[in-house]
C-alpha cells in the first residue's frame, strides 16, 4: 500500500537538483566568518525581509529564543497566542533559558489584536514583571495575520516600548497566500524568524533577521547555545537553493490544501472550517472520536497524519503532487464513519 505522508511539511526530502548545489558549496569555517556560502545566504535573507542582517540558525525553536534572551529578558513577560510555538513547542525554552514568563492569550483563529493585548500589558512597579515583548506568529495553525493587524500591533508595542518578534516559521506560505511583499510583513516586527526546512524543502535550518546590533549579539548566543557551526554552506546551498526556486510553488501546496479541505466537508463526518484553510494546513475533526483515533484510522489507509484531542491536522507538502492529492481524496471518500470506531 502507497502511503501518503502529510504529517507535516517537514517531512521533504531534497529534490536531486538541491543535493547536487549542496554538494558542489563552497565551504569555510563560518564561526570565522569564512564561509561564503552562508555569508551570501544571510545576505539575501536581509534584503529579501528588509532587515540589515540575518544569522543561519540550526533551528526555529533556536531562531525564537534568541530574541527572547535578547530582547525579552530574563524576569520579564512576552505576551503570545496560547497555542504559541514558544509555550506549546520548545520544551519550556522560553522560561528554563531565556528566563522569560509567557502569557498566554486565547484569540479566535490564533490571530492576536491590539484590542485583546493592550489591557495585558503590565504598568510599571517593582513587584510586577515588566511586559517587554509581543510574539506573533504568522501562520499560526495556516492562518495568516492580516497586514492592518500587524501594523496595529507594531503601533501598539511601539507606543510602550515593547519588542515584537514574529514567529515566521512559515512566512513565505504567509506571503504567497496574502499576496503581500514579505518585507512589508517583515516590517512590523523588529526580529523575523523564518525556516527554510519547512514548505521551503531544505533539509535543516532556519533564518534570524534584524538589525546589525541585534544580529551580533545573537550570533554570541548562538553559540552560547551550542549553534556555531563550521563548514555550514552545505546546508546553507539548500537554502539559497529553497529561496531561488520553492517559493512560488508555495501556492500548489495552498490549492492542494484547499481541495482536501474540500472533500472533507463533503464526506459528512467530518467537520471542517474550510475558510480557515488559507495556506497548507488543515485541521479538522470526527464528532465522537478522538483525533488520535481518526488519525490511526487514515493512517491504516495510507494516509499519514497527526491526531491530538478531538482535532487531526494535514499538510500538504513539497513531495505529494497533484495525482497524490487526488488519491488521498479518494480514499477520503471511500472511508466510512464506521472504522473510527474499531
Amino acid at each position: 500500500m502507497k502511503t501518503y505522508d502529510l504529517r507535516s511539511d517537514t517531512v521533504t526530502k531534497p529534490v536531486p537538483d538541491m543535493r547536487k548545489v549542496m554538494a558542489e558549496a563552497e565551504v569555510g569555517d563560518d564561526v570565522y566568518f569564512e564561509d561564503p556560502t552562508v555569508n551570501r545566504l544571510e545576505a539575501m535573507c536581509a534584503e529579501r525581509l528588509g532587515k540589515e542582517a540575518a544569522l543561519f540558525v540550526s533551528s526555529g525553536s533556536m531562531g525564537n529564543l534568541i530574541p527572547l534572551f535578547i530582547n525579552a529578558g530574563r524576569g520579564t513577560e512576552v505576551l503570545t497566542h496560547n497555542d504559541s510555538h514558544i509555550i506549546q513547542h520548545e520544551v519550556g525554552a522560553v522560561s528554563a533559558i531565556a528566563g522569560v514568563l509567557p502569557i498566554g492569550i486565547d484569540a479566535p483563529r490564533g490571530i492576536l489584536t491590539e484590542e485583546l493585548l493592550e489591557p495585558l500589558i503590565k504598568p510599571i512597579s517593582y513587584d510586577l514583571a515588566k511586559t517587554t515583548m509581543v510574539e506573533v506568529e504568522n501562520t499560526i495553525g495556516g492562518v495568516c495575520y492580516p497586514l492592518q493587524t500587524l501594523k496595529a500591533i507594531r503601533r501598539l508595542a511601539q507606543s510602550h516600548h515593547l519588542k515584537v518578534h514574529m514567529d515566521g516559521a512559515r512566512l513565505w506560505n504567509a506571503s504567497i497566500a496574502t499576496g503581500e511583499d514579505i518585507a512589508t510583513i517583515a516590517a512590523n516586527a523588529d526580529t523575523v524568524t523564518f525556516c527554510l526546512s519547512k514548505g521551503l524543502g531544505a533539509p535543516v535550518g532556519s533564518m534570524l533577521c534584524g538589525t546589525r546590533e541585534f544580529i551580533t549579539r545573537a550570533r554570541a548566543v548562538r553559540k552560547m547555545l551550542g549553534g556555531g557551526m563550521r563548514q555550514a554552506g552545505i546546508l546553507a546551498a539548500a537554502g539559497i537553493y529553497a529561496l531561488e526556486h520553492h517559493v512560488e510553488r508555495l501556492a500548489d501546496d495552498h490549492a492542494r490544501a484547499k481541495r482536501i479541505a474540500e472533500a472533507l466537508a463533503r464526506t459528512g463526518w467530518a467537520e471542517v472550517i474550510v475558510e480557515d484553510v488559507e495556506t497548507n494546513i488543515i485541521f479538522f475533526s470526527v464528532p465522537g472520536f478522538t483525533g488520535e483515533r481518526v488519525a490511526n484510522a487514515l493512517t491504516s489507509h495510507g494516509i499519514l497524519c497527526g491526531g491530538d484531542g478531538n482535532s487531526v491536522r494535514l499538510v500538504t507538502n513539497l513531495d505529494l503532487n497533484d495525482d497524490d492529492i487526488e488519491k488521498v481524496i479518494a480514499i477520503l471518500e471511500r472511508i466510512d464513519l464506521k472504522e473510527f470506531a474499531q
